[in-house]
């Protein structure tokens, strides 16, 4: 089995042939990666795009009536590593 190094969203995940990953959202249906390492080309294909959990965000300054309430839910592409080359 080959291991390959690739990069996306400004992160880097270490794969492998029929490795399913979770990565930032994407676009394209098949998608090319390049192996950090050795140079190689990693293809792959999305399976499906959802969001991940709400994260609560809340910002509180003591004595001050000062409270914010945010709340964030990211997006992502799950893929499935199909080759590497």
């Amino acid at each position: 089995m080959a291991i390959a190094v690739i990069k996306s969203g400004g992160k880097q995940y270490k794969v492998q042939e029929n490795d399913i990953i979770k990565v930032e959202k994407l676009s394209e249906k098949k998608v090319e990666f390049k192996d950090l390492l050795n140079g190689k080309k990693v293809t792959a294909t999305v399976t499906s795009q959802g969001k991940h959990p709400k994260v609560k965000i809340f910002k509180f300054h003591p004595k001050k009536r000062y409270k914010r309430t945010k709340g964030h839910s990211q997006q992502y592409s799950e893929i499935k590593i199909e080759s590497i080359k």
